[in-house]
């Protein structure tokens, strides 16, 4: 699984999350990620500075916490995305200014279009809670999103996470439809339940 002496790394059936290797990882994620589709629920399309934002805060949570949203890969197997970058999934502590879950295990992912519907953001997302839990001693995960985006909710709900409509909040950085954030959650002993 994590092999902490060469970086994070964990494998899966179809896919490899890792740890960022420079430009050129962030180039291909933006490339794949920072499209109309993929955006449509996160803010919309990031221009150059609003991409480096994003990476400068994912690259300050890895400094700070050990981790965050990890590169996925797929496998080198042949497959039409063969090698490809298909997106990030893991985990951080949840930081939004105002958030109601400030401090909590939080579990996010972007996957490009074209792979979509084929199962590997469930696959990424159940190898990144199987490090929160294992690796990382989480009590519970939370996961953030927006009430219209049901492909994120509804793969939350498929990893057994629970709505928590108490802890639901605005973001203020955010216009509608993207300001009022919903919450799910799923607690150590209800993950070790469903394996």
């Amino acid at each position: 699984m994590a092999d902490g002496s060469a970086g994070f790394r964990v494998e899966t059936e179809r896919l490899v999350l890792r740890d960022w290797q420079g430009d050129a990882d962030w180039a291909a994620f933006f490339r794949h990620t920072n499209t109309p589709a993929v955006m449509q629920w996160l803010g919309g399309v990031l221009d150059e500075e609003h991409r480096q934002i994003q990476r400068n805060r994912v690259e300050n949570c890895v400094a700070n916490n050990g981790h965050c949203f990890w590169l996925v890969q797929r496998k080198a197997d042949g497959g039409h995305l063969s090698g490809e970058v298909l997106g990030f999934c893991g985990l951080k502590r949840a930081d939004a200014p105002g958030s109601t879950v400030t401090g909590a295990m939080e579990i996010g992912w972007r996957f490009r279009e074209d792979a979509w519907g084929k199962g590997y953001a469930r696959e990424a997302a159940e190898a990144a809670m199987n490090a929160g839990f294992e690796a990382f001693g989480a009590d519970e995960i939370v996961a953030l999103t927006v009430i219209d985006n049901r492909p994120s909710w509804g793969l939350m709900i498929r990893l057994g996470m629970k709505r928590r409509e108490d802890l639901d909040y605005a973001d203020a950085r955010y216009d509608p439809p993207w300001r009022d954030t919903i919450i799910y959650s799923i607690a150590r002993e209800d993950w070790e339940k469903q394996r």
